[in-house]
């Protein structure tokens, strides 16, 4: 089942009534399948992973009940309350053979839903039944959360999975069913969006739709000796519009403009200011500022504000 957006959790609930508000991990989404002491794990793309994930299998056998399918969320580190990084909990779920045990685990799974618990199907039944019987099942492995319809109360839900380095929350109508595979209404994520000013460096001819257009903003943040060090790439967020005017006003600004046709990649003069929105940064080594964004998209293009003003690398890195 897939979720829809909401711009709040007050606009959520709003929509919704009574809801289930429960802690967004950012994590790798996993459906379990346990028959008797036979336990299978799939990611959301239906890919076998049980023989990476021993540490997983060893929690889920141990659960009371012979047959299980739940859906959950993997995350690096034990507790809940101080996640791994995204990127280390993806490079130490990528590897092709686990080599941990029960003791030794650096991943741990976090479930918020029951599809089937010994001959049962509870696709069709609400979500406040699936989440009682999850609760009796997987007891400190449930995903925190509150069924409530107040939006106060969600706000502190939301206030307590970011204090705990989370992304957010998931609110769900507390009456739904388990709809596999639909983008539908009844689920909604509502995460905080953070926007910086930063430079454009260069920028990609596009492709398909986009061929002829200049598309792939390079993006650069301020350095304290008042240069610029990039941070990410983007070509999301952009209207026709958008396009048009940026391939024009990126050609004049091209800093060899007798081969801007001849090369993938436009190098440009960092004078052009943007606003981006990003969910968050990861450590990376392929950008010289340590960072690269996550999710990053244009909201709009600053013609009010200097290359000079732009954020720094600073307070980018301080989100790490």
């Amino acid at each position: 089942m897939l979720a829809a957006t909401a711009e709040s959790v007050a606009d959520a609930v709003a929509a919704l009534g009574e809801v289930s508000v429960e802690w967004k991990l950012d994590g790798i989404r996993i459906q379990v399948h346990k028959s008797g002491s036979d336990v299978k794990i799939f990611t959301r793309n239906l890919n076998d992973v049980t023989t990476r994930v021993g540490d997983i299998v060893h929690i889920v056998r141990a659960f009371p009940a012979d047959t299980l399918v739940l859906d959950g969320e993997v995350i690096g580190g034990q507790d809940a309350a101080g996640p791994d990084a995204f990127q280390d909990t993806m490079s130490r779920f990528g590897r092709e053979k686990d080599t941990s045990d029960a003791a030794s685990s650096t991943l741990a799974p976090w479930f918020f839903d029951v599809l089937h618990l010994d001959g049962n199907d509870l696709i069709d039944a609400p979500l406040t039944e699936r989440r009682q019987q999850l609760e009796l099942v997987v007891v400190e492995r449930m995903i925190p959360g509150e069924i409530t319809s107040s939006p106060q109360a969600a706000e502190e839900v939301l206030a307590q999975a970011l204090a705990s380095g989370h992304e957010g929350v998931m609110v769900k109508a507390a009456d739904s069913p388990y709809l596999a595979g639909r983008r539908g209404k009844t689920w909604r994520k509502v995460k905080p969006v953070h926007t910086f000013d930063l430079v454009v460096l260069a920028i990609e001819w596009g492709h398909g739709r986009r061929t002829g257009r200049l598309s792939n903003l390079h993006l650069g943040a301020q350095t304290a000796d008042g240069n610029f060090v990039m941070v990410g790439k983007t070509f999301k967020g952009m209207a026709d519009e958008v396009l048009a005017w940026q391939t024009q006003r990126f050609t004049d600004l091209a800093i060899e403009p007798d081969t801007i046709n001849d090369h993938h990649v436009v190098k440009v003069h960092p004078v052009q200011v943007v606003e981006i929105a990003i969910d968050g940064v990861q450590r990376s080594s392929r950008y010289p500022g340590g960072v690269a964004l996550r999710f990053a998209r244009v909201k709009g293009y600053r013609a009010d504000k200097p290359a000079s003003e732009v954020d720094s690398i600073d307070s980018l890195q301080e989100m790490l």
